[in-house]
């Protein structure tokens, strides 16, 4: 399993009007880092000819995050079958290692061009394990 990590510092845009990280924002993380996994492991070619298409997504909150916070997050391909890619998402406070959020997104393998499901590749399977 091949695990991507980025690490962010929760600023006051990230904050809602009870002071903490709004809950938009956890998912708005989920997005950016599938998208930077996927574009760190892809050539230009790949991405040119494929895309991923969101179709489900879950995620638990498990303790808030605040401002200044320094945020790790984590994400690793759980399983990749025939059209579909289980993707799971985890987000810690960096200084106590404390689980703040985690998420299990299911993603649809799409042809770029025609804009339609197709099978995952080994090839693409290969990139995240």
């Amino acid at each position: 399993m091949n695990t991507y990590e980025i690490t962010l510092v929760v600023t006051k845009e990230y904050i809602d009007d009870l002071n903490h990280v709004n809950n938009v924002h956890y998912v708005q993380w989920v997005q950016n880092i599938a998208k930077a996994h996927w574009q760190s492991k892809a050539s230009e070619d790949i991405q040119t000819q494929y895309s991923w298409f969101l179709m489900s997504h879950f995620i638990e909150y498990k303790s808030a995050a605040f401002l200044n916070d320094l945020i790790k997050i984590k994400t690793y391909v759980e399983k990749s079958e025939g059209l579909t890619s289980t993707r799971i998402v985890e987000m810690y406070n960096e200084n106590t290692n404390k689980l703040l959020a985690k998420s299990e997104t299911k993603w649809c393998f799409m042809n770029a061009k025609s804009g339609r499901p197709t099978r995952i590749t080994k090839e693409i399977v290969d990139l995240f394990y």
